[in-house]
């Protein structure tokens, strides 16, 4: 299963917020913002926080993409 997490850079935009700021305010690492930033899988835990600091769900900030079907 692949995510994307689109829904997050879009949402930081509209509260006007960088991703540094969000490493602050949520106290999740640079590492995890880096997966992030690669749609790469983090833990709940750092999901949580940062809907904790942003005032969302997780649907507002991670989309959960189909694997594309391999022919063959």
């Amino acid at each position: 299963m692949a995510v994307s997490y689109d829904k997050l850079w879009k949402l930081l935009i509209d509260k006007k917020m960088n991703k540094t700021q969000l490493c602050e305010r949520a106290k999740i690492s640079t590492n995890a913002m880096a997966r992030l930033g690669r749609n790469e899988d983090v833990r709940v835990e750092v999901l949580t926080r940062i809907c904790l600091e942003l005032g969302c769900s997780m649907d507002e900030i991670i989309e959960v993409l189909p694997e594309k079907t391999v022919k063959g």
